[in-house]
């Protein structure tokens, strides 16, 4: 009991200190502590390790010549301190997936989690990395040269370090829960394909503004404080829910793979 309370607090003061170096703002940092505490309940101080990672590098890789992405943070929707959203929306399947977890302690929920967490972190290291390609993205429906922060657009340096951000949480996750290589390799590929699923999405279905007052076209609904016109994209689908299900799928596709193998 007494060693529960001390891991909330540690969690509680995780999520102060974020909302102090401005990497969440007040509502993020409460989203997060709930997050933690379920994953902590679900999956103990291992969970947390994990998330604890994907946080940490996320928010390091997002403050990264902060200053030469400015210009683009103009498009996103996002900015480098999170709100509730979006943290539920990198956060929120893994954080389900822990409290279904510690009633039904099954495999198949541990790799949904894991792969939750290495979807999100492929998907914010390719956005915060590939953003400093000195070379124009290409856009995934035409294949063509597209400005930087564009949702659908591509690099190659992106597309390394979205490699890299879901190997090191596979890595990590099939270390910390001693899996076996197979889970590794499920986890690192499902991982990255939730990377594309979002890359897919933010293509196709992703809302798109234009501002009225700038004329710039962003993920934002309101910029130069005037409300922008949508000029494509579906109405419920933003940046967020984007997020949300690319990981969500990615997690279930890699769920049902270990279920039809294992049992």
């Amino acid at each position: 009991m007494i060693q529960t309370i001390i891991m909330i607090l540690i969690i509680i003061l995780g999520g102060f200190a974020a909302y102090r170096e401005r990497s969440l703002s007040s509502n993020g940092a409460i989203a997060a502590v709930l997050v933690g505490v379920a994953v902590f309940f679900g999956f103990g101080v291992k969970g947390l390790l994990l998330l604890g990672l994907f946080f940490i590098t996320s928010s390091l890789w997002s403050k990264y010549k902060s200053s030469a992405k400015k210009e683009i943070e103009e498009k996103l929707a996002k900015a480098a301190t999170r709100d509730w959203r979006q943290v539920l929306a990198n956060g929120g399947s893994a954080a389900l997936i822990s409290i279904i977890y510690y009633f039904q302690q099954d495999l198949v929920w541990l790799i949904g989690f894991i792969v939750c967490l290495a979807s999100s972190n492929s998907d914010t290291w390719a956005s915060e990395i590939g953003t400093l390609s000195k070379r124009k993205p290409l856009y995934i429906r035409t294949f063509k040269p597209i400005e930087k922060g564009t949702s659908g657009a591509v690099s190659s340096l992106g597309t390394i370090a979205a490699t890299f951000g879901s190997m090191l949480i596979a890595f990590t996750g099939a270390w910390l829960f001693d899996l076996q290589i197979f889970h590794f390799f499920v986890i690192f590929l499902f991982g990255f394909f939730g990377n594309i699923i979002d890359t897919l999405f933010g293509a196709y279905y992703q809302q798109v503004y234009i501002c009225t007052i700038c004329g710039i076209e962003t993920e934002k609904k309101v910029h130069c404080q005037t409300t922008a016109n949508r000029i494509k994209g579906h109405h419920l689908v933003d940046n967020d829910m984007v997020n949300f299900l690319s990981g969500s799928i990615a997690a279930l596709l890699a769920m049902m793979v270990i279920y039809f193998i294992t049992k």
